[in-house]
């Protein structure tokens, strides 16, 4: 036999073998990419059980009304010449002046991202009333829930409570002092109504 049909007829089987082992090597990459690729995506079992987690964690963001403070409401001040000082601000820190006469910074809620948070900023005449019997120049509005669940709570625990809950369209307010001689204003929101507050002047 010529030596190239030789040749020939060794490296046939030789090139045969590589061809199938390349074959082999691609079909397994590719049975190993499906199964991870399945295996990362949700199942209708896990979609159902995330669906249900999501349920649960609304559910107790509703039925959570422990009375607590859940946010700042508003931070109110004194001031010689309170349009002054709103210009004052305005020009220079860029706060905007809102139809009631404060500033609103609104924010999202954590729990409940589609809640939009508004904290009013006021300065108030200087010995206005509103901030008594408090001798102190500023006063803090703090947000809360189960407003009438707080007041029980103050009762029991001996803390100065200054006039019943009042209700608006806006939400009910109600008015402490703590053991230093600051009065605090408790707003609790009516719904998730979060528009901007006329504060009292």
């Amino acid at each position: 036999m010529p030596i190239v049909e030789i040749t020939r007829a060794a490296l046939h089987p030789m090139k045969s073998c590589k061809t199938n082992k390349i074959n082999y090597l691609a079909s397994g990459l590719s049975i190993a990419l499906c199964a991870l690729f399945m295996g990362c995506q949700p199942t209708i079992k896990d979609k159902t059980n995330m669906e249900e987690q999501k349920n649960e964690a609304t559910k107790n963001l509703v039925t959570n009304n422990t009375p607590k403070v859940t946010g700042i409401g508003g931070i109110f001040f004194f001031s010689e010449n309170p349009k002054d000082m709103k210009d004052w601000y305005a020009k220079n820190l860029g706060l905007e002046i809102n139809a009631w006469g404060t500033v609103g910074f609104e924010s999202r809620n954590l729990e409940q991202p589609e809640v939009i948070n508004n904290t009013q900023w006021s300065p108030f005449k200087k010995g206005s009333d509103y901030f008594a019997p408090s001798k102190k120049e500023f006063m803090i509005n703090y947000r809360v829930q189960n407003i009438e669940g707080m007041v029980e709570q103050f009762k029991q625990n001996g803390v100065t409570v200054l006039d019943s809950i009042a209700t608006y369209e806006y939400g009910k307010f109600v008015h402490i002092m703590d053991t230093e001689g600051n009065k605090i204003e408790l707003w609790e929101p009516a719904g998730e109504d979060r528009r901007e507050i006329e504060p009292k002047k």
